[in-house]
């Protein structure tokens, strides 16, 4: 396994393919048991999972997104932008056209002039599950507009922006800026830190005893703050945030050591296929199943794990089989969707990105 971040732009570190993995289905499973619950009139065990993994849930995922930024930040500024926004937008564009007839159904044909509008303000003000991909272009264009500033301002700025949102001085309603105001810091440490992340999480792959008892203090310490509800506070919040990121890495780096669950460092290695495509099998599920079955295995919790189970398994297996076909520009960009000049417009720009 390499601990170096500046490694060769085609090396995967395994580590970090597990935590994309665990990010991407606690995000998967927090649409999923909300939905199911919501149509089901009830809660369900798995809504006990989704309070525990609140605090550190996004936050890890964009501290594992800013990684490998260092690689690319510096280098051409066409490159650069074909890479980091042009590749984002391409995605969003086409997954937005994809999703929104499905999504906003019962609007578009009650009020198709209204919807028409609507999916044309989702450029701006994403209010859909794409939004993580509108953000992450935004991220990396602010961060390389920063690049030469010195790291302790940017974060000084990017941690004073979090703690006016938790305390309710930015909430301007425009979730853009609320969330950038949010989540830029995490994203910023996993670009600033990131030396010091990788060679945390080599340290806890050779001492795996103690990374197990750090985990099990963790769980206990979190688990009492979102009892508590401290998630949400000034302060606490960041303070969860960053120790929840830690554990993500700790785990990863213990699974890589062990090779267990190879099946979340697949979905780590694939999660932008999931995050782009788990709407489609949720929404069915929701609308035409479980209105017609009710909970299945007479409990609602059981019907949300087999719905994320499904929900995460489908698009991966949709991926497999498409992956060597025309349809595979649905998650490989084409070359016509590069910038003309950059030199990775001659290459394919295959998803995920790094």
């Amino acid at each position: 396994m390499s601990t170096d971040p500046i490694a060769s732009q085609n090396e995967r570190v395994d580590w970090v393919d597990y935590a994309k993995g665990i990010c991407i289905i606690l995000v998967v499973m927090m649409h999923t048991v909300y939905g199911v619950e919501h149509v089901l009139d009830g809660q369900g065990w798995m809504h006990a999972v989704v309070d525990f993994a609140r605090p550190f849930r996004m936050p890890d995922f964009f501290l594992v997104a800013g990684l490998f930024l260092s690689r690319s930040i510096h280098g051409p500024l066409l490159d650069y932008v074909d890479r980091k926004v042009v590749h984002f937008i391409y995605f969003y564009v086409l997954w937005l056209a994809l999703q929104f007839p499905v999504v906003e159904y019962d609007t578009l044909v009650a009020h198709p002039a209204y919807a028409l509008k609507l999916w044309a303000f989702s450029f701006v003000e994403p209010s859909n599950s794409l939004w993580f991909v509108h953000m992450l272009a935004i991220f990396y264009v602010v961060t390389r507009l920063v690049r030469h500033l010195p790291v302790w301002m940017v974060f000084a700025g990017a941690f004073l922006l979090q703690s006016l949102y938790q305390l309710g001085f930015i909430d301007t309603g425009f979730s853009v800026i609320d969330r950038f105001a949010n989540r830029y810091v995490y994203f910023f440490m996993g670009y600033a830190f990131a030396p010091q992340i990788f060679r945390f999480a080599g340290r806890a792959a050779q001492a795996p005893l103690a990374g197990l008892v750090g985990l099990l203090v963790w769980g206990g310490m979190n688990w009492w703050a979102v009892t508590l509800g401290l998630q949400e506070e000034f302060l606490t919040s960041f303070l969860l945030g960053m120790a929840g990121a830690t554990a993500v890495c700790v785990a990863s780096a213990l699974l890589t050591r062990f090779r267990m669950a190879d099946f979340l460092r697949y979905c780590g290695q694939y999660s932008i296929v999931i995050y782009l495509s788990f709407v489609f099998p949720l929404l069915a599920i929701e609308r035409l199943v479980l209105p017609r079955t009710g909970a299945l295995f007479g409990g609602i919790g059981w019907t949300s794990a087999l719905t994320l189970l499904v929900a995460v398994g489908l698009p991966l297996a949709f991926h497999a089989l498409i992956r060597n076909t025309p349809l595979r520009i649905l998650y490989e960009r084409p070359a016509w969707a590069s910038l003309a000049g950059s030199r990775h417009a001659r290459q394919r720009a295959a998803l995920p990105a790094k």
